[in-house]
């Protein structure tokens, strides 16, 4: 019955019924799901704002009025993890969004749009691929200059084309189907077939992308504050927190103001790629083979 019971069910419910067995990604959703909603409300509960100063507290230990600690010009730590929580997850949301986009539609129109239009895509993909991230993201962000929306740029440049060949390899073998080959014999075009059969086709695809993208996409947006070409103070985010306190002194004798920072970092990013990994599993069709 139970046998019976997993054919009968749709491809989605048993993509969920796998990922609800999968522990690690339990256990990263509950870490994610407080985490986001005490990111999301802290300005309703909590009295300090990220830019607050209070002169009384520079370099202040932990304390029941500063949790956290204070920085060295006074302002509190924990408000400000919180707020660079808030802003990591603007930045990597956002730079997911628009490379995951940017990565669909090159990826189907190379597998949909004919011989020419699947070289030069390829010849993009293979151009953008053979540059070295590290330099490349580097030299991007230092025209693009510092700033939310510039490291999200930055960030979106350099991820989709990973994503553009994953979709051209799944829509390749889709485009020989019947179905596809008799919308494309009643005059289809290229956006229908984008969408009403590219999309739908690769969707495993493009969430198991974009939720382990959102991770790597706060990794980069740490770095990149750490070297001062993302987020500008006195924006809190976590890496231009590490980047404050990496003096000697602060690493010995204060090290609530990278502690913090750094543990969310982590955390978060663990959690994170626990979700997308059994994300990753569920919509693997021989993860239920090899379990049955």
């Amino acid at each position: 019955m139970l046998a019976l019971s997993r054919k009968t069910a749709s491809p989605l419910a048993r993509a969920a019924g796998r990922f609800v067995h999968n522990r690690a990604a339990l256990f990263g959703l509950a870490l994610l799901i407080p985490a986001l909603l005490i990111l999301l409300s802290y300005p309703v509960w909590l009295a300090d704002a990220p830019n607050d100063i209070d002169l009384l507290a520079l370099n202040g230990e932990p304390s029941w009025r500063h949790l956290f600690g204070t920085d060295g010009v006074g302002r509190d730590v924990l408000s400000r993890t919180l707020e660079g929580g808030r802003i990591s997850l603007l930045v990597s949301v956002c730079s997911v969004a628009l490379s995951t986009a940017v990565g669909f539609i090159v990826g189907a129109v190379s597998a949909f749009g004919g011989r020419w239009a699947d070289a030069i895509a390829m010849r993009t993909v293979d151009l953008v691929m053979t540059l070295p991230p590290a330099i490349f993201l580097l030299v991007i962000a230092s025209i693009a200059g510092a700033g939310i929306w510039s490291t999200v740029f930055v960030i979106a440049l350099l991820s989709w084309p990973v994503l553009s060949r994953m979709v051209r390899a799944r829509l390749f073998e889709l485009r020989e189907r019947d179905f596809v080959l008799a919308s494309r014999g009643m005059g289809a075009g290229m956006w229908h077939l984008l969408f009403r059969h590219g999309l739908p086709n690769s969707i495993d695809i493009l969430v198991v992308y974009a939720t382990l993208q959102v991770a790597n996409a706060i990794l980069l947006e740490a770095g990149l504050s750490f070297l001062g070409l993302g987020i500008p103070p006195p924006t809190a985010s976590w890496g231009n927190m590490l980047n404050g306190a990496r003096s000697t002194v602060v690493l010995e004798q204060f090290p609530w103001e990278w502690l913090f920072p750094g543990g969310a970092l982590v955390l978060a990013v663990l959690a994170i790629n626990f979700i997308g990994d059994g994300l990753r599993d569920a919509f693997d069709p021989r993860a239920e083979l090899g379990g049955s």
